[in-house]
């Protein structure tokens, strides 16, 4: 934990949805003693030199590291960090073999989410407990989440609005295919449409597709 006296951890958000990474800029809000946003970013290519930088898994391809890659080896963020759903050993392998500093779990608590910063931004290697994926904490935010639609359905449904089929929505949430087809009916049945056509226009026109909003020095952060 920073001592009264250290400046804040300079954090980076990264994902391509605007709406998840407001949401978990928000969780910060009580805690800016301790962690400030600096950049909140759709693309990879953090612009401010930051402590961290907090790459959010929302429906993005975690099994593709490229992404992350580039995080590491951007000079601006001295340390990176995954925050995600997902915890099979593979990824978590994958992903310290790339040199991230710390793998996540979106189930902490805003509390128990900047402790883990700021021993990442102190030098330690921080990986959460294998849990079994459950709801997101308290704060986060996601697409259709007002129209009642869960995390995992909204991550599903911005995932086949970027075109991907059952078997690659199965294969980048670490579902059964089964289980993705059970989450897809349920979409449907929420939003009101009977065919994959309908969901993608849905999708488009409810936030589901990627933005590419760049919001910088949230908050008067630096």
């Amino acid at each position: 934990m920073a001592s009264p006296h250290s400046r804040p951890v300079t954090v980076a958000l990264v994902d391509d949805y605007d709406v998840v990474l407001r949401g978990l800029a928000h969780m910060f809000d009580d805690y800016r003693d301790r962690v400030v946003v600096a950049e909140i970013d759709a693309n990879t290519e953090t612009l401010d030199a930051v402590d961290v930088a907090l790459y959010d898994s929302f429906a993005q391809p975690e099994s593709d590291p490229v992404e992350i890659a580039a995080l590491v080896k951007n000079p601006r963020a001295r340390r990176v960090v995954v925050y995600t759903w997902n915890f099979q050993p593979e990824l978590i392998d994958a992903a310290r073999t790339l040199g991230v500093d710390g793998y996540l779990s979106k189930t902490l608590t805003a509390a128990e989410l900047v402790a883990a910063i700021e021993a990442v931004h102190a030098g330690d290697v921080v990986v959460s407990d294998h849990t079994p994926r459950v709801a997101s904490a308290p704060g986060s935010d996601w697409p259709g989440r007002l129209e009642g639609i869960t995390d995992r359905e909204s991550e599903i449904l911005a995932l086949i609005t970027q075109g991907k089929s059952n078997s690659e929505v199965a294969r980048l949430t670490y579902l059964s295919p089964n289980t993705v087809k059970s989450y897809i009916r349920s979409v449907y049945r929420k939003i009101g449409v009977s065919s994959r056509t309908q969901a993608v226009i849905w999708g488009i026109g409810h936030g589901f597709a990627p933005d590419t909003h760049r919001i910088d020095h949230w908050m008067g952060g630096p």
